[in-house]
């Protein structure tokens, strides 16, 4: 191998107590042109510490593969995806489900890349411009261990001029193509951009739904995108939904999650407004619910304001109380992974403080088994907690 990277001893300390996200800082000297291959990371002795690259994406700056020297080719990845494949056989055999990740980046011991399956097909998404100089061998030893698969669309997340979204092998399937989770049908778009209808890391929250949490209940979804929470809630029994989303576009796919679970929409109302008009709408029309659902991007803007978790996230929960019903339940929850859970709970209880009311932290959901995180914190970034208040 040709490419040798000095490493701080603080990036060695950190790669050693198995922490697989190399950062700028971790480097003795500065990148000025990333190379585009695999590097021996090396001590001030020039002593091999581990295999990776070098990638610039919003976690960090590179990721550590290997550290065992043994090189890093198809057979080596052929390897990581069997033993991804053979973890998730619990998923593969549940009737019930058949959309969930396959390959969760660093989680399954490669940093850059994640893989999802939808009933047989496969969205392999690529995070920095390095691992996607891979992508031949890397799909090539996908398709080794995963012959089954009727077809592959790939997803850009890094920025290229490249196509955000493009088929790379396999038939396309007839779109909406419909997929199931605890028994729900939803309905995903392959290659409509980023995303494909659904956000398969909350499928333990929407599974709560399922089961009846709100049933009899009048459910409130804000942010709610194609409205898979509202869609869960229904099935389990909710008395009403109301989806919000300021996306033109969530009106049509809210009502095509319906749809396909034979639900009525008489009892859902889909709304176009912005989340924080919508607090002050419901609360003129003296407007209350049992059951608040709060998933909001990380961050976020339109032509009037911008949205942030980190500094947003407690006026949500201060809005969510004045048309929350007296022993109701706010879902709280978000992936900014920049964001700690404990500042994540601090912001929301500090918010319940400043409202004068009761609550009780009663459920918290970090990412799904077929999500496994890696050894630092950005690395589990999902935050759900369940409160319940009593005005």
């Amino acid at each position: 191998m040709s490419v040798k990277i000095e490493l701080t001893n603080y990036g060695i300390k950190r790669i050693r107590q198995g922490n697989p996200l190399i950062q700028e800082e971790d480097l003795k000297q500065s990148i000025k042109k990333i190379p585009l291959e695999w590097v021996e990371f090396v001590d001030n002795k020039h002593k091999y510490v581990a295999t990776g690259y070098l990638g610039k994406q919003n976690k960090g700056f590179g990721w550590v593969i290997d550290q065992t020297r043994r090189g890093i080719n198809q057979d080596f990845l052929a390897q990581k995806f069997q033993q991804a494949i053979q973890k998730r056989q619990v998923f593969f055999s549940d009737e019930t489900t058949t959309a969930f990740r396959l390959f969760n980046g660093e989680g399954d011991g490669f940093g850059g890349m994640t893989i999802d399956y939808y009933a047989d097909y496969l969205v392999i998404s690529w995070y920095n411009q390095t691992i996607y100089h891979f992508q031949k061998m890397i799909v090539a030893s996908l398709l080794q261990v995963f012959p089954t698969a009727k077809g592959l669309v790939e997803k850009i997340r890094f920025k290229s001029e490249l196509l955000e979204s493009r088929w790379l092998a396999g038939e396309k399937p007839e779109e909406p193509l419909i997929v199931m989770e605890n028994g729900v049908s939803y309905a995903v778009y392959l290659d409509e951009g980023y995303m494909t209808g659904i956000f398969l890391d909350q499928k333990e929250v929407r599974g709560r739904l399922t089961e009846g949490l709100a049933a009899g209940k009048k459910v409130l979804n804000m942010f709610s995108y194609t409205g898979a929470f509202s869609v869960a809630a229904a099935y389990g029994g909710a008395l009403e939904t109301t989806s919000v989303d300021l996306a033109q576009r969530s009106l049509a796919k809210t009502q095509e999650q319906f749809e396909v679970n034979g639900l009525p929409l008489e009892q859902q109302k889909i709304i176009v407004m912005d989340t924080f008009d919508y607090f002050r709408y419901a609360g003129r029309k003296n407007l209350t619910y049992d059951v608040i659902i709060l998933d909001p991007p990380s961050f976020a803007r339109n032509k009037k304001k911008t949205f942030s978790v980190a500094k947003d996230y407690g006026r949500l929960i201060e809005d969510s109380v004045d048309i929350l019903a007296d022993d109701g339940l706010i879902i709280a929850s978000t992936n900014a992974a920049n964001l700690s859970i404990k500042k994540f709970k601090y912001a929301i209880e500090t918010a319940l403080q400043n409202k004068k009311v009761d609550y009780q932290l009663v459920e918290s959901y970090r990412l799904p088994a077929d999500f496994p995180a890696s050894d630092f914190e950005e690395s589990n970034y999902l935050k759900v907690l369940f409160y319940t208040v009593k005005k």
